[in-house]
């Protein structure tokens, strides 16, 4: 299971990596550096675990205890302030799940973006209205909450295009058939992925009605997050029975896992030339 932390950025995650590494490769359990340095052992962890901001004098001492050389301590030490500052999600804490917090980061890093679900949109493809009528289905009697949380994916979606992460979404086509929020949150969902399929850094594959069963048959919606920054790992998160709850793994067994039956999904699934008919036939004979 991923590690807790708290809604840092990718820059303070990379910093974390580094000391970890620095520790390491002075041949310093845990244990033993906080022995060193005259700490509680969980202050070193929590630190490591991007649990708690990256304090000066702390960094100072470690990059002590740990012999950093003088250009990477003075590199650590340039990067402080920048990585302390709050992501810019830190305004939305009030649209997001708790695990979405900690996530954050990792999507603000990724170079890629794959995700299925089984009977919806993907969230990344949803419209406003599409959101919030899910959103009602699941929460009745929060319209401003889920007004707030439209807004905030619309805000995700936006900051994605802008850093250039590639959208990679695949789901069956019996998801375009589900009517949700009425004809007219229909028509303008379908109408809003067929002008995402023609973007240059999205992907849409749709799996046929009466195709056989594939890897992700029956499993819940999944995000794979690829990153290229060595220092911040892969993650894959799976929704989970309740709403606003998921499971997030960072390590590599769960993640290469989901990875390969996403491939293998992919490959069963229609060419992307294709998708853009399909969306435009059901289109025609469901919303237009």
């Amino acid at each position: 299971m991923a590690r807790e932390r708290s809604g840092r950025t990718a820059r303070h995650l990379v910093l974390v990596a580094r000391l970890r590494r620095l520790r390491e490769g002075a041949g310093l359990s845990v244990p033993q550096a906080a022995t060193q340095l005259g700490w509680h052992p969980s202050t070193l962890r929590r630190l490591e675990q991007a649990q708690t901001s990256l304090d000066v004098g702390q960094v100072s001492a470690l990059l002590a205890a740990y012999g950093a050389g003088a250009a990477e301590a003075d590199d650590i030490m340039g990067r402080l302030n920048a990585a302390n500052m709050p992501g810019w999600w830190h305004p939305w804490r009030d649209a997001m799940a708790p695990w979405l917090m900690d996530l954050m980061s990792v999507e603000s890093a990724a170079g890629v973006v794959r995700t299925w679900d089984p009977a919806l949109v993907p969230l990344l493809l949803r419209t406003p209205a599409y959101a919030m009528a899910v959103d009602e289905l699941r929460c009745p009697d929060r319209d401003a909450a889920g007004r707030r949380r439209a807004d905030f994916l619309v805000e995700r979606q936006k900051r994605l295009q802008e850093q250039q992460t590639r959208l990679w979404a695949l789901l069956p086509v019996t998801a375009l058939r589900v009517r949700v929020g009425g004809d007219d949150v229909m028509r303008e969902q379908v109408r809003t992925i067929q002008q995402i399929a023609e973007r240059g850094d999205v992907t849409v594959q749709l799996h046929p009605e009466y195709a056989p069963p594939h890897p992700l048959t029956g499993v819940p919606a999944l995000t794979l997050y690829r990153v290229e920054i060595r220092e911040i790992a892969d993650h894959v998160v799976r929704e989970g029975g309740l709403p606003g709850t998921a499971e997030v793994w960072d390590s590599p067994h769960p993640v290469q896992t989901y990875q390969g039956m996403l491939d293998v999904s992919c490959v069963m699934a229609m060419r992307p030339a294709r998708t853009g008919e399909v969306l435009q036939d059901e289109y025609d004979r469901k919303w237009a």
